[in-house]
């Protein structure tokens, strides 16, 4: 059985996250190796991770991924998860979700009251994205990006709370992390180039944050005509709201960090389990 775990050229061999991934899965016999996208892949399955770069090169890395045999997550979820306009999509179908306004190029949107946030609607490692209170530094951010973009009113609660990261394999709970706030007044520094360093640790998290998680998964298949297993991974990362129950800042099923330094290394080895039944199935 031959899985890759696939890179981009300026993280050939992930970011360090996963060595206990691999260890886990070389353990069970997999013969496991990291590869950047964009060329010619023979595997029983190919596990997207650090792919980061594909913002900057979308058209080609989504004719990568339809010529990729065993692509996990499948090219369906891909397509759908990487523009974040989902986020309107699962409010309309009843997901507590941090209020979303999706902005084409050239349109003026009416901003929040407060501090709000602009990024991206494609965009990885929150490279792009903004904080503001001034409208018109906002609206020169849009002019800069020049694609569809998404403003959301600034969570405060993230100042003191940080974010609860939760990771689902085949659909089941496996762990959380906790994610410190990134976003200071002005745009994120992206010091790698690829992504903004983010302040992480570990966490448990409460019923309610698991019970939203669990519903975003259910509601996204469903959207999806699929099954909540079908997602071989999944981060659902949520917010306080200002009433304090939990609101949905983003589901990850295309190439999420998945926290395996930030738990035991249980997880890995249920991730190693769910990617050898995948790869078995072919």
């Amino acid at each position: 059985m031959k899985v890759v775990l696939a890179s981009c050229d300026r993280l050939p061999f992930g970011d360090g996250d996963e060595e206990s991934l691999v260890a886990a899965l070389r353990r069970d016999g997999v013969d496991v190796e990291w590869q950047p996208w964009g060329g010619a892949v023979e595997a029983d399955l190919v596990v997207l991770r650090t792919t980061w770069d594909y913002p900057d090169h979308l058209a080609e890395f989504l004719t990568w991924c339809e010529s990729v045999p065993g692509l996990a997550n499948p090219l369906p979820v891909v397509r759908w998860n990487i523009d974040k306009s989902y986020m309107a999509e699962l409010a309309a179908h009843g997901v507590p979700v941090v209020p979303t306004t999706v902005v084409q190029p050239g349109e003026d949107p009416a901003f929040p009251d407060g501090e709000f946030v602009v990024k991206p609607a494609v965009g990885a490692g929150s490279r792009g994205a903004g904080r503001f209170t001034d409208h018109a530094a906002a609206r020169a951010h849009l002019t800069a990006l020049g694609v569809k973009a998404l403003v959301q009113p600034y969570q405060s609660t993230v100042d003191e709370n940080g974010e609860t990261a939760l990771v689902f394999f085949a659909g089941e709970y496996s762990h959380s992390f906790h994610k410190g706030p990134m976003l200071a007044q002005g745009l994120a520094e992206a010091e790698s180039g690829l992504y903004v360093e983010e302040r992480l640790g570990s966490i448990e998290p409460s019923p309610g944050q698991v019970a939203l998680a669990e519903q975003v998964l259910d509601v996204a298949a469903e959207l999806l005509s699929l099954r909540r297993s079908d997602f071989l991974y999944a981060r659902v990362d949520v917010v306080e709201g200002a009433d304090g129950e939990p609101l949905l800042l983003e589901l990850e099923l295309t190439e999420p960090s998945l926290g395996f330094k930030l738990t035991t290394d249980e997880a890995a080895s249920r991730f190693s389990k769910v990617i050898q039944e995948a790869a078995s199935r072919g």
